[in-house]
């Protein structure tokens, strides 16, 4: 009888598929996990406020044609003849929270002149969403919030936030990686200003 018992035992399969079903469930819990540290460490890694390479610099930008959220219509060649900062960002990005005010600063410097302007371009965020940060925060240039990162790859943005000086003849001059400073940028206006003269 013991014999048919150690049979019986033996030829028991073992439960293969709830194994199975936990290994994929580690894996998966490992790639998740993987996943969320990568995105904590681009928008929270330390960012210079240094001018950085870009394939951009020197070249005409790359076009940006689109609603604002404000529903008004946007293209960056209609900024011809004006310095234009653009800026890549997203609301749950800490750098971009933290450099919105010198962003502030920045378009307020330059208001009543008119020679210098601020576009936003939120990454894959919802126009709600971005409309709400700006209500919060203030900041009334045109912000970009629809398409699929379309303008981000096209200005070859790796990490938020970056921003692109664009001269007013719409040549990339400089790019700025992490957190703009007002007075950088202002001394970059400067600095390309009187070279150009």
């Amino acid at each position: 009888m013991s014999d048919v018992d150690v049979d019986v035992d033996a030829a028991t399969p073992a439960p293969e598929p709830r194994r199975r079903s936990h290994a994929a469930l580690v894996i998966a819990g490992v790639v998740a996990v993987v996943v969320v540290l990568l995105v904590v460490l681009l928008a929270t890694s330390p960012q210079g406020d240094q001018p950085v390479s870009s394939p951009l610099l020197g070249k005409l930008a790359p076009d940006i044609k689109a609603t604002d959220t404000n529903g008004s219509q946007f293209r960056i060649d209609d900024y011809r003849g004006r310095w234009v900062l653009v800026n890549f960002f997203a609301t749950w990005c800490g750098p971009c929270v933290q450099e919105h005010p010198e962003l502030l600063a920045f378009a307020r410097r330059h208001a009543a002149t008119g020679d210098a302007a601020v576009v936003s371009v939120a990454f894959n965020e919802s126009p709600s969403t971005v409309e709400r940060f700006f209500q919060k925060n203030g900041g009334n240039w045109p912000v970009i919030a629809q398409g699929n990162g379309e303008f981000a790859l096209d200005y070859g943005v790796v990490k938020l936030p970056e921003s692109y000086l664009i001269a007013p003849d719409g040549t990339v001059v400089e790019k700025f990686d992490g957190g703009i400073q007002a007075d950088q940028v202002d001394a970059t206006i400067a600095k390309l200003t009187r070279t150009s003269k």
